[in-house]
């Protein structure tokens, strides 16, 4: 369960900042371009775990990994950096891969929201001189601020199920620093065969779960009392 959590608070910030960050460099690309990038972008979230977790393992390889090479290479290592067995390494290859093969979805629900901004707020902010920060400040943010709670939500969902990038990445390791409650749940049933013990984490890992997220949609509703 900590390792869970660890992997949360880790996750859902870049998960949901730069995907939002993404969105907005491609709402003021020209329209002929965006088509573009948006594919770039999304195609990874397309790939399977088990092809994400090749890349990343013949990236961050400690022998021969493309990333140590390039690092030693340019003289920013004096030696490879164990990123798969030594921590906190083996959660930032985890972490990197994830951002790199999820953030297409999140990016593009922001880009959706953007989209539905009313362009007549932005013309009114140009007369009164807003800068582009305040745009997005005052304009952008709050009319997306429901996109956002959603993909907030969903964003820590994902995160709570994490199994395939750990699991085929670092193999739960160092130390099992990296074992999720998933992995222990399918280790559990499947390799000691105790069914109910199982059973009682998986449920209790759904409570968690339905915990989180309506405390989330409790502050959510209560901020929108206040304004």
């Amino acid at each position: 369960m900590k390792n869970t959590l660890v992997f949360v608070v880790i996750s859902v910030p870049p998960l949901v900042i730069i995907a939002l960050g993404l969105a907005l460099i491609l709402d003021h690309l020209p329209a002929k371009l965006k088509p573009v990038f948006r594919t770039i972008y999304f195609v990874s979230y397309s790939i399977s775990v088990t092809a994400v977790s090749a890349i990343f393992l013949w990236l961050f390889n400690e022998n021969g990994g493309f990333i140590n090479n390039l690092l030693v290479s340019m003289g920013i290592l004096g030696k490879p950096i164990n990123w798969l067995s030594e921590q906190p390494y083996a959660w930032t290859s985890v972490l990197i891969a994830t951002v790199w093969w999820t953030i297409g979805f999140n990016m593009m629900l922001f880009i959706n929201a953007l989209d539905e901004v009313d362009p007549s707020l932005y013309e009114a902010a140009d007369l009164d001189g807003a800068n582009g920060f305040k745009k997005f400040i005052y304009i952008a943010l709050p009319q997306i601020k429901h996109v956002a709670f959603f993909i907030i939500i969903m964003t820590v969902i994902a995160s709570f199920n994490l199994y395939g990038q750990s699991r085929l990445i670092t193999a739960g390791g160092p130390e099992q620093s990296t074992t999720t409650l998933t992995m222990s749940i399918q280790n559990t049933v499947f390799g000691m065969n105790q069914l109910g013990v199982g059973s009682s984490m998986a449920i209790l890992m759904g409570i968690i779960m339905l915990l989180v997220t309506a405390s989330q949609y409790f502050m959510s509703y209560r901020k929108k009392e206040v304004n």
